[in-house]
């Protein structure tokens, strides 16, 4: 979803190609990001434009109040089958869908706040009665909405609220004498059953002390003075081939937090969108996706979503982030939203960019802008006197001592400080003149058909800007917004979250790292890349933290990885995805290193000897070497006692072979066959001993599915035992310090402390902590899980001693 739709993609492509080569070679060796959006802008066509529209509206992103009732039906059923939430969210989709203060938008809420309480969700279930009853709840219902409210305030120990609530309920239900005997005794029952419960609370809780954590707030120990958002460890270097980059300026150790960042803009990935066809069918989409999980403008995750009053399509953790995203964007996106989805997040992100840009001192961008565009008779004599008056100046110098002083790094401001703002995100290279003229001429004309959509709109006026020093005119916006797309493919940052895998009745948490938005942060930004980096990153809401993940030297380069890595991919695929996403020729020591080695590949991806065990290398010795040429390499056993040798498409074949069959292990696992699925898998195993390595990723795999499978039938012993073998092979191909060995670790301890195995789970908790706190932060979903099993068996009664012999 980062680019526009198939459907736009294939149209502009076609329109490109149909385009005079006179035109294609007068935007292809255009100068400018302004003569490449005027050019481009000139073609935009109205025919163009009703496809683009007709395109967008096959999002449903506007009110429809026939949904609401769809919604709260399809989400009882769900209920009934205790998929609570599935219900949530469809419940949240019939509210997104509703208008203020009707009967569809609290029973909605009301039905949210039972699959909340079954969730667990006992905060949010309380918030969602409070909105219910605010939007009108039937007084008829009134009774039950306020049981489920006692609950939850005693399970939250808010006794004396739980009482009064009692109390109110009991003098409503005396002012009723006409309501059914039924079922008022059902409703006497529960008053009584909940009196028990607070009572019970009020007891507990006087004798039990309430557990602390033992973490504080990790943040910048010392602050940069000359770069925000970093630590005072760093320092901001510049060089004519690799840039701006960071260095230390003193030995850091492991897990010291580098730079904590909030993203300049950053833009929800929506996630699977139904396909662009009309039809009442796929109007009112029941599938689970982003939008509907995580806020939409600080990216929390939440099942209580609060929708925007004028779309379904955004949704927010809270009112306070509902209004401060209108203040900000919103109430310029909310009419654009079927559009924003069809031109993709880049598109997206690019427009959100400059409208944030507003709330900054926008002189200097502005007057920026004003120097891209070759064509100066577009902009009005008025703009033209707004940028003369305006009190900062652009040009990156400063008067001192009588003298001009020129700024050293770009994106530094005239005192020399890095800042994450939008001076520090112009500054950013958009690689013009790498990108294809394809890749530009769809950039351009889906920025410019987005810039006739904001001329058109009525809120897009000088009037709605918030901050004075906005320019309206839209070419300068649309340079803007096109030199922001340009630049996302080698600035962007995936921000992404840990997910929960699996079957939802495991009790073994399986997770994942899935991309959730794409942000801007310009002070990450400066970090290089490295295929075996020394930091590791992660995110809390749109917050990046980067810390060591190992040892750096004084001096040493802060090295970041972009996505290729040296343990997920060989070198010549990173060369190939570096050189076609980021422009450049990686030579990171890894790289190097690999380039020098006489394996066929790394050992997690290695053969073995089916005689002797020995690895399998490639015979350069005649005739065989001949065979190199021809693309059927012959390996031979390392061990020169053994003559073992085998065409290495033959062992590729075999290991295919075995995946396939290991997928339909899989399938069985998830689908609760788990003895059938043991069965499969032990043999697999055995296949794959026979010419993989031990520590070849396969069998890490058979081992990990097999830890699964015993976990779910109880046998506590059984897959500590394999998840342990599957450990040691995490461990060699991303090291006994990385996050995949910290996630690992995290499962054992979860086995282990179910298993009532308590000296074990203590010792691997404390290991997983260990390995987790250099890559993320202390407050994030598995330190705080790792904390509450330890602070449960410290609380354990110690085991009594026999007596000494």
């Amino acid at each position: 979803m980062d680019l526009p739709v198939d459907e736009w993609k294939a149209y502009v492509l076609q329109k490109w190609s149909l385009l005079p080569k006179s035109i294609q070679v007068t935007i292809s060796t255009a100068e400018t990001l302004g003569d490449i959006f005027l050019h481009s802008s000139s073609l935009l066509q109205p025919e163009d434009e009703m496809f683009l529209k007709s395109l967008s509206s096959s999002y449903l992103v506007g009110k429809d109040l026939n949904a609401p009732l769809f919604y709260r039906k399809e989400g009882n059923k769900k209920f009934q089958e205790k998929d609570y939430m599935g219900a949530t969210v469809l419940y949240s989709k019939g509210i997104s869908h509703s208008g203020p203060n009707t009967e569809d938008i609290s029973l909605c809420y009301a039905n949210r706040s039972t699959a909340l309480l079954y969730l667990g969700q006992y905060k949010a279930c309380l918030k969602d009665i409070i909105r219910a009853q605010m939007h009108g709840y039937p007084e008829r219902l009134q009774p039950k909405m306020m049981l489920r409210k006692t609950e939850c305030l005693v399970i939250l120990g808010r006794l004396q609220e739980a009482v009064q609530t009692i109390r109110d309920l009991e003098s409503n239900l005396a002012a009723k004498p006409t309501l059914a005997a039924s079922q008022f005794h059902i409703l006497h029952r529960n008053i009584c059953h909940l009196k028990m419960k607070v009572q019970e609370k009020k007891n507990l809780t006087e004798t039990l002390p309430a557990l602390t954590m033992a973490f504080e707030d990790m943040g910048l120990k010392e602050e940069n003075e000359h770069i925000s958002s970093a630590s005072s460890s760093v320092s901001l270097c510049t060089d004519p081939l690799k840039g701006r980059y960071l260095i230390a300026t003193k030995d850091i150790l492991p897990g010291e937090l580098l730079v904590k960042e909030d993203a300049f803009v950053s833009v929800l990935n929506p996630g699977e969108m139904p396909p662009l066809h009309q039809g009442l069918e796929s109007k009112w989409d029941t599938r689970v996706t982003n939008s509907d999980l995580y806020c939409h403008r600080c990216l929390k995750h939440t099942l209580a979503t609060v929708p925007c009053d004028g779309c379904s399509h955004a949704k927010y953790c809270s009112p306070e982030c509902k209004q401060q995203a209108w203040n900000l964007y919103h109430n310029i996106e909310c009419s654009l939203g079927g559009l924003l989805l069809t031109l993709g997040v880049f598109c997206h992100t690019a427009l959100r960019t400059t409208l944030l840009a507003r709330f900054e001192d926008v002189g200097k961008v502005i007057r920026k802008l004003y120097g891209e565009i070759s064509n100066k008779d577009i902009c009005s004599p008025d703009s033209k006197n707004l940028v003369q008056t305006l009190s900062y100046d652009l040009e990156e110098r400063r008067e001192q001592n009588g003298k001009t002083v020129e700024t050293p790094i770009p994106g530094c401001d005239v005192n020399g400080k890095y800042e994450s703002n939008y001076y520090a995100v112009l500054n950013l290279l958009p690689h013009t003149e790498n990108h294809s003229p394809e890749y530009k001429f769809l950039c351009a004309l889906s920025i410019s058909a987005l810039c006739r959509q904001l001329e058109a709109a009525e809120s897009f006026t000088p009037k709605a800007a918030v901050a004075p020093t906005w320019c309206p005119e839209l070419t300068v916006w649309g340079v803007a917004m096109l030199k922001h797309m340009l630049q996302l493919q080698c600035n962007a940052q995936a921000i992404t979250a840990i997910q929960q895998t699996g079957s939802k009745e495991s009790t073994i948490t399986h997770s994942r790292q899935a991309r959730l938005a794409t942000g801007i942060f310009p002070v990450v930004s400066l970090l290089n890349h490295s295929c075996s980096p020394n930091t590791s990153v992660s995110f809390i809401s749109t917050v990046a933290t980067i810390r060591a993940s190992q040892h750096i030297g004084k001096g040493q380069e802060i090295l970041h990885c972009y996505g290729p890595h040296e343990s997920r991919m060989g070198v010549a695929e990173r060369q190939q995805r570096l050189r076609s996403q980021y422009f450049f020729n990686c030579s990171c020591a890894a790289c190097q290193t690999e380039k020098c080695r006489t394996a066929p590949g790394p050992r997690w991806e290695a053969f073995c000897c089916n005689r002797c065990r020995a690895p399998m290398q490639v015979n350069l010795s005649p005739p065989f070497s001949s065979l190199l040429f021809q693309g059927d390499a012959v390996l031979s056993c390392a061990n020169t006692s053994c003559s073992e040798s085998v065409s290495r498409d033959h062992l590729v074949s075999q290991l295919q072979d075995l995946q396939q069959q290991v997928g339909m292990a899989q399938k069985l696992l998830r689908d609760g066959k788990l003895e059938q699925s043991i069965e499969l898998l032990l043999g697999y195993q055995q296949d794959a001993e026979s010419f993989l390595s031990t520590e070849h990723s396969m069998l890490g795999k058979i081992e990990d599915d097999l830890a699964q499978a015993y976990a779910a039938l109880g046998n506590w012993q059984e897959s500590a035992t394999h998840l342990q073998r599957s450990l040691r092979v995490v461990e060699v191909r991303h090291g006994p310090c990385s996050i995949e060995m910290g996630h690992e670790l995290f499962k054992l301890a979860q086995i282990f402390f179910n298993g009532f195995a308590v000296s074990e789970a203590l010792n691997t908790i404390q290991k997983a902590e260990k390995v987790l706190l250099v890559h993320c932060d202390p407050w994030s979903d598995e330190i705080q899980e790792l904390q509450k099993m330890k602070s449960y068996i410290l609380a354990l009664p110690p085991v009594p001693m026999g007596p000494s012999v």
